[in-house]
């Protein structure tokens, strides 16, 4: 059935003013000052007094869970709809972690079809920290091509967990990577976990700078772990790179705060984006470095650090909520995400005034019910 979204406050992001917005078959279909058809044609959201935004990307987070770094009992379990709904993410691209035995992509590929099946949009990433990489095919680019929910691979640099790839080596898994992107008409990325070794960004400024490889192939994320890395991360969004920076895990700063940095630095909103690292195993440590309990990275930060970036920063609500609807859209190559427009998914926010979420529509179905989040493939 058709639904109609009425007096809405539309940024999509950019401010649209008051619209009607009208969606069927997960699209949207138009957005105009005033739309009308029949109740008994279409269903009638009525969204007074409410600010609507594109439903959030969340383009770095463990969906089958993580951890494991300190043993066992630190692995976190598999995250459900009902989480990611109540902080308003609507398309998510899970991954694994450090840990590529006791967890597996065909689980990671299971559960990205879960969460399409009850209501959201979901894709992953094929291996995991290590090189050479851990496919579920034969090859990274069989994995680009023939499954369709893989859109990139993972690796790890710049830290003692990570297989220290030389440049020759991630040069070939960037050409796997772009080649299966181009037959399987994906972006295509080779996104890269930072650690806080003192390497940095070398090795990611030698592929663009010395071998002039695309830089849009190339996503580095975590970029926020050390003042010096983040420097070097501004470098890199200056040649045009899309950088990730965490809301959660390490960081040596408040996000949104790394974000005002960077702006000041001349970097552009369009080219940084915000993920949680939600669900990766964490352990809160005392003064000696003796672990006094674990837990799991939380995955509503992304929301939170965009409202202070609106509320302490003073950056427009059409330019702070780029770093989770936008860009990381554009960072995925999801033509048809992160923007309130006709022919785009229908995923949608609704916030008071103050931002408090009251109602998430994903995909044209309705997640969140003044507050109420659904724990399965509701309408």
């Amino acid at each position: 059935m058709l639904k109609i979204i009425k007096n809405a406050e539309v940024y999509a992001p950019e401010y649209l003013g008051k619209k009607d917005i009208l969606v069927g078959a997960e699209k949207i279909l138009a957005i105009d000052d005033c739309i009308e058809l029949n109740s008994k044609v279409a269903t009638i959201i009525d969204a007074s007094g409410k600010l609507v935004t594109p439903g959030l990307i969340d383009q770095h987070i463990h969906l089958t869970g993580a951890g494991g770094k300190h043993a066992f009992a630190s692995m976190t379990p598999e995250i459900s709809l009902s989480e990611l709904v109540e902080c308003g993410t609507t398309t998510v691209m899970g991954m694994l972690g450090t840990d590529g035995a006791t967890r597996s992509l065909q689980g990671l590929y299971a559960k990205t079809k879960a969460l399409e099946q009850e209501g959201i949009s979901a894709y992953m990433l094929t291996s995991y920290f290590a090189y050479p990489p851990m496919t579920m095919l034969e090859s990274v680019l069989d994995d680009m091509i023939f499954i369709d929910k893989v859109i990139g691979c993972k690796i790890a640099i710049s830290d003692e967990r990570s297989s220290f790839p030389t440049v020759n080596e991630l040069l070939k898994v960037l050409r796997e990577v772009h080649v299966g992107g181009l037959i399987a008409g994906k972006g295509g990325i080779l996104h890269i976990h930072l650690g806080a070794l003192a390497s940095r960004m070398d090795v990611l400024l030698e592929l663009v700078k010395v071998h002039h490889y695309p830089i849009r192939n190339i996503s580095p994320t975590h970029v926020g772990r050390t003042k010096e890395l983040f420097d070097q991360a501004i470098e890199f969004a200056k040649l045009g790179g899309m950088i990730d920076i965490s809301t959660g895990g390490t960081k040596y700063d408040q996000p949104y705060k790394q974000v005002l940095y960077a702006l000041e630095q001349g970097v552009s909103i369009d080219n940084m984006t915000f993920s949680s690292d939600g669900n990766a195993g964490m352990a809160k440590k005392d003064e000696f470095g003796n672990i006094k309990y674990l837990y799991k990275a939380p995955i509503d930060l992304n929301l939170k650090q965009v409202i202070l970036l609106i509320k302490e920063g003073g950056l427009p609500i059409s330019e702070a909520f780029k770093l989770i609807t936008t860009s990381p859209a554009k960072n995925l190559s999801l033509k048809h995400k992160g923007k309130i427009d006709v022919g785009y998914d229908a995923d949608f926010c609704f916030f008071d005034p103050d931002f408090t979420l009251t109602d998430v529509i994903a995909r044209g179905k309705r997640l969140m019910n003044n507050r109420k989040a659904a724990t399965g493939n509701y309408e």
